[in-house]
């Protein structure tokens, strides 16, 4: 039986960053991906957000982690030639309810560190983006959008690179894992033949499927806060000349389940509107809702788009720890060692702001792995 140092299970663009962190030429690492091509996931259907982090409540990962990851991602990009554009974000709020949404997000955000944040009047939002309507709105310059399989393609080269040999592994997919002294027993399926590795350390990144290999390794998930509840959220696309460059959102809704259908530009000059979000019990990335209802959204801060103009066009689902009617719920980046797993590191509920995370993430779970293997 092969053994290793690290294995690395789930190739979206945290577990590629991952990757990229922990690899050199004296450590034995393998990335394991069930996919036949990475990021298959979450990783890629999404808003390609590079978010400043604006909403997380203080105190959690998703606030801090963000807010220090939002410069290290446009450094990445640029250093790195990974496309992407800076292109900035108007939260908008129209009468008194929802100005005073704006008062209570901008003061919060403030609290947590989020950089460039400004209220601005209906004036200088009509400079801005002529075609919104608003009474008030937050500007966020440091809000943007990232080529999500380029800063994928940049983090598995880094990785290749760093290993000295391509530690990533397709169309291989975990079946089990078994603690053992120093290390685990890994087993998969890889290209349709059962194999298996022991390993000294074993990272859980595998997505919507997180949960299911953190049992795996015999945690009860349930005991444990760690069962997952697959978020879907469905995009629309619209005709003909984009209203505006910059992300438009609402003020988020109460339920704290999304952020509310606001525009989404990618980096071809589309714009598609979305998403929304509703909890599925399977993945299936049909676009199943109504346009009507986004429509009716939109119109709110877009008056003058037509609801012929949109057509339906993507879906993603997002790995949510908080459940239907929950507060919203941190993401599990540690070490199990109290649960008598050394060396297993879990990484469970890694939805939004996970991307723009990413490379704050694995250097967190880099130090870690150096401090468990020094």
């Amino acid at each position: 039986m092969d053994k290793v140092d690290v294995v690395v299970i789930g190739a979206g663009v945290v577990g590629l960053a991952i990757g990229a962190a922990i690899a050199d030429k004296g450590k034995e690492l393998y990335i394991l991906e069930k996919e036949e091509v990475y990021g298959q996931g979450t990783s890629s259907r999404n808003s390609e957000v590079i978010h400043a982090g604006i909403y997380y409540p203080a105190g959690t990962l998703k606030a801090e982690l963000c807010v220090k990851a939002n410069p290290m991602v446009y450094e990445i990009c640029e250093k790195h030639n990974v496309p992407y554009k800076r292109c900035g974000k108007l939260i908008v709020g129209n009468g008194e309810a929802e100005v005073a949404q704006l008062d209570s997000i901008l003061k919060h955000a403030k609290s947590i560190g989020a950089r460039d944040l400004e209220m601005i009047d209906t004036e200088q939002i009509k400079k801005l983006e002529p075609n919104v309507r608003a009474d008030q709105a937050i500007l966020s310059p440091s809000t943007g959008i990232v080529d999500a399989h380029g800063l994928m393609d940049h983090f598995h080269r880094e990785a290749r690179r760093k290993a000295g040999s391509d530690p990533l592994v397709l169309d291989t997919e975990v079946t089990g894992i078994e603690p053992v002294k120093d290390g685990f027993i890994v087993r998969m399926n890889s290209g349709g033949e059962p194999f298996e590795i022991e390993s000294r350390v074993v990272i859980n990144s595998a997505g919507l499927f997180s949960d299911r290999v953190a049992e795996m390794a015999g945690i009860d998930i349930d005991k444990a806060g760690y069962r997952l509840h697959w978020s879907k959220g469905e995009y629309f696309s619209l005709t003909g000349k984009p209203p505006a460059l910059m992300l438009i959102y609402p003020p988020p809704p109460q339920d704290a389940a999304s952020l509310g259908i606001h525009s989404v530009p990618d980096l071809t000059g589309r714009l598609r509107f979305g998403p929304n979000a509703f909890y599925v019990d399977e993945i299936n990335y049909a676009v199943e809702s109504e346009k009507e209802p986004f429509w009716r959204d939109i119109v709110e801060y877009f008056p003058d788009v037509r609801m012929d103009d949109l057509h339906p066009d993507m879906t993603g689902l997002r790995a949510k720890l908080q459940g239907p009617g929950d507060p919203v719920k941190d993401f599990v980046i540690r070490h199990e060692t109290d649960m008598g797993l050394p060396g297993f590191i879990n990484l469970v509920g890694i939805e939004s702001p996970g991307l723009t995370s990413s490379p704050v993430i694995a250097e967190m779970v880099e130090k870690m792995v150096r401090d468990y293997l020094d």
